[in-house]
């Protein structure tokens, strides 16, 4: 009794140190290599890190759902993936060398997205409300990272940390610290023990076809077209922070988590009145607006609306993402939990934002030319073509998506 009552706050802490990992390097990165020289590069960490998520669900495929138990595999890539960004700010003389190592960190580090949904799915009986409970204090370890990194170190250094590579240090820290707290999680056996290995089920393809329905496909598609612009937000927004004249850029950055941990605890309300379909379409039409609030904003850097843009992430991420692997989850089976979150973790944060993070950065490169960085009126020009194409998929979802309600 004692350990089912623990078992929230375990699962909480294990959510938390695994999104304030993220969060302490994800958002400040771009920002360090402008200032190592590598301004017209910076879309390559947000390309190593999807190529990372497509090679995830041969982890969680292969590995966490056939041989290892769930906590010993998350606990192993979690101390591997610390090691490596101590190692990152050693090759900065380097670009390859710099966006090579991350790529070896991303690969220890997607894996463990499916992995820790996966831990946290099996060991719940109430996903629609012990879940939001849970994936909430990860929106708060992201929160503390940012406030730490810009507002702590900052204060310590007496400059700007995200220029420095701090944050890539505190990362590691957390990494090797989540790993070791991981072996102490529940155990969660592979669930797919003794089933013959074949490509199709690594790649989590055999649960998309067990999960195969017109609905769930138009899903797969709208979640994998969503995050084509989304990776504009993610490394760029960072940039654009710095050209309007704000300092503490993580730690303004955080503004967006702090208001999805507010709809993270609504969920729960949301689904019950609103159903999977419109909490969906609401999250695509919240990208829709942030990008045009950026759009507006750029010319004269009006706070309010680069704020505002911000502020919405938490309908943005909780009504789309956090609502999609819910909506996944209850179309699985326990046999293939691993592998559909898996597949999820591939078309979004793999292929769909590998696409979008070469897209964005071409579209960056072909602004910026020959300059440093991009004028209000470049600014208000680039936003404006994410919105149109987040305005495109939600319409593309409103048509086609037609769920009909479980009896």
């Amino acid at each position: 009794m004692v350990v089912h009552k623990l078992l929230v706050p375990r699962l909480s802490v294990m959510m938390f140190l695994q999104f304030f990992i993220w969060g302490a390097w994800y958002t400040s990165i771009a920002v360090y290599m402008s200032e190592l020289g590598m301004n017209n590069l910076t879309h390559w960490p947000y390309t190593v890190n999807p190529i990372a998520a497509i090679v995830a669900p041969f982890f969680l495929g292969l590995i966490a759902d056939r041989y290892f138990s769930t906590e010993k595999v998350l606990g192993t890539l979690h101390i591997l993936g610390g090691l490596v960004l101590f190692a990152v700010p050693y090759v900065s003389d380097s670009p390859t060398s710099f966006i090579g190592l991350l790529l070896i960190y991303n690969l220890c580090y997607m894996p463990t997205l499916g992995l820790s949904n996966s831990l946290a799915f099996h060991n719940i009986s109430d996903q629609e409300k012990q879940f939001p409970v849970i994936r909430v204090f990860g929106t708060i370890g992201w929160i503390i990272a940012g406030l730490f990194i810009s507002f702590g170190l900052g204060y310590v250094i007496q400059d700007v940390a995200e220029k420095t590579s701090l944050p890539l240090m505190t990362a590691g820290v957390a990494s090797i610290l989540l790993g070791l707290y991981s072996f102490s999680l529940p155990h969660t056996p592979p669930k797919a023990s003794g089933d013959k290995i074949s490509l199709r089920s690594i790649a989590g393809i055999d649960a998309f076809t067990a999960l195969g329905s017109k609905s769930f496909y138009v899903f797969i598609l709208c979640s994998f077209l969503i995050c084509i612009p989304l990776a504009a937000y993610y490394n760029y927004t960072q940039i654009y922070l710095g050209a309007s004249g704000f300092l503490n850029i993580a730690g303004t950055q955080t503004l967006g988590q702090m208001s999805e941990v507010i709809f993270m605890l609504l969920m729960p309300f949301f689904f019950v009145r609103l159903g999977v379909k419109k909490m969906l379409l609401i999250g695509m039409a919240a990208w829709v607006l942030r990008y045009g609030l950026f759009a507006m904003g750029a010319p004269d850097s009006v706070t309010w609306m680069i704020i505002g843009g911000i502020a919405l992430h938490g309908i943005c991420y909780d009504f789309f993402f956090v609502t999609g692997q819910i909506y996944v989850d209850k179309q699985s089976t326990e046999k293939i939990r691993g592998q559909a979150q898996g597949f999820l973790v591939l078309v979004t944060y793999g292929v769909g934002m590998l696409i979008g993070a070469q897209i964005a950065g071409a579209l960056y490169n072909s602004f910026l030319g020959d300059q440093q960085a991009l004028s209000p009126t470049q600014w208000n020009q680039f936003w404006w073509i994410p919105a149109g194409f987040a305005a495109f998929v939600m319409v593309l979802f409103l048509v086609l998506f037609k769920e009909k309600p479980k009896n």
